[in-house]
């Protein structure tokens, strides 16, 4: 288990600026996710601390030692890849085994080893067969065990779940993060999902165009984004939006729609916000809710709309509805709503609303 330093890495392709100054303090034991959308930069900056990209400024420490010039072997990490790479004509046992023997490990500690990290991920019974014979989610344990073996300083993940189909995905979801709890090492996970980074992380990462837009903890930066981005990204369905502008109507501040529509913001929100000003309301799927009636939460208001589409997931019902010409949805109860057309009354939590500068793209509430 070892501290992970990123100080001002730097990395280009040609004329590509891939990775652009990014520092980052990973301590010791934490599972760290970092996220972004296609070419953000975060596969690279994973290779790189692999040792499998060369950087071109800044250090990298792993403990502590500055590994720029460290061959990946030499780095005590180890990596488990997207497509698995393992070898087709070696059983699951010699696939796990095979970075043991190479270190010269004996033939005892590697049976060891090798059964206590197939027992951990429920493949025991799978140590005579092929990678073929496999699933994804086996062939993916297997890379995985293959990893836990080497009992590294710090464990890499590159997408290791992308091949998989959503069903697998959950279940190794699971594994990984019983297996950061079992082994409490230092855990570098890359991914484009941003239900994984939720799931999995002690702390988030977000990238984009090569910079750091925001890190923290999930909740905190779901809760708390700094920018439109981060609001659009972390959540499933996105955030909505929708533009506004800031209005003082008697006494209070309301946020008014192109429609005429407007909701009131809560009294103990509106320090530092400037009637006149345009903004973008920014609300979350489950923040609007079925108005019924009383209800003894301050900061709710409520809008009568239409329903023009509804996608009933079993649990809960996604209604869709416009406001100021823009399609909005609502995460609303199963039987709140039965079809479209539908008039409802619904309440917008505004205590857990965010405004954004659309000059800026950022929150400014």
């Amino acid at each position: 288990m070892a501290r992970v330093r990123l100080n001002n890495i730097e990395k280009f392709y040609g004329e590509l600026h891939a990775v652009r100054g990014i520092s980052l303090d990973i301590p010791e034991g934490e599972f760290t996710v970092i996220v972004g959308p296609s070419g953000c930069g975060k596969s690279t900056l994973l290779r790189a601390l692999a040792g499998l990209e060369e950087i071109d400024a800044g250090t990298i420490e792993i403990g502590d030692e500055v590994v720029n010039d460290m061959a990946p072997r030499d780095r005590n990490i180890a990596m488990v890849f997207q497509n698995y790479a393992l070898y087709p004509y070696m059983n699951v046992y010699d696939n796990i085994a095979f970075g043991l023997r190479a270190r010269k490990f004996p033939s005892n500690e590697i049976e060891t080893r090798v059964h206590q990290a197939a027992d951990m991920l429920g493949i025991t019974d799978q140590l005579d067969r092929l990678p073929r014979q496999l699933s994804g989610g086996q062939r993916q344990r297997v890379a995985i065990g293959r990893a836990i073996v080497r009992d590294a300083r710090v464990f890499l993940f590159d997408e290791p779940l992308s091949n998989l189909d959503a069903k697998l995905r959950e279940e190794m979801r699971v594994e990984i993060k019983r297996l950061h709890q079992d082994l409490g090492k230092t855990m570098v996970y890359v991914t484009h999902d941003q239900i994984e980074a939720m799931t999995l992380a002690d702390r988030i990462v977000l990238l984009r165009n090569g910079k750091i837009e925001q890190e923290g903890a999930p909740l905190d930066m779901f809760e708390r984004p700094v920018s439109r981005f981060v609001a659009g990204f972390l959540g499933s369905p996105s955030m909505n939006f929708i533009p506004a502008r800031l209005a003082a109507e008697n006494g209070q501040i309301n946020v008014a729609f192109s429609d005429g529509l407007s909701l009131p913001m809560p009294s103990d929100r509106v320090s530092g916000l400037e009637p006149g000003r345009e903004v973008v309301f920014g609300v979350r799927t489950e923040h609007i809710t079925r108005d019924r009636g009383a209800n003894g939460r301050a900061g709710l208001a409520s809008l009568r709309v239409k329903i023009d589409l509804i996608q009933p997931t079993g649990t809960r019902t996604y209604a869709t509805f416009q406001l100021a010409g823009e399609p909005v949805m609502a995460e609303l109860e199963a039987h709140d709503v039965e079809r479209p057309g539908e008039q409802l009354s619904l309440f917008f939590d505004m205590n857990r609303i965010v405004l954004i500068d659309p000059e800026t793209d950022l929150v400014i509430q």
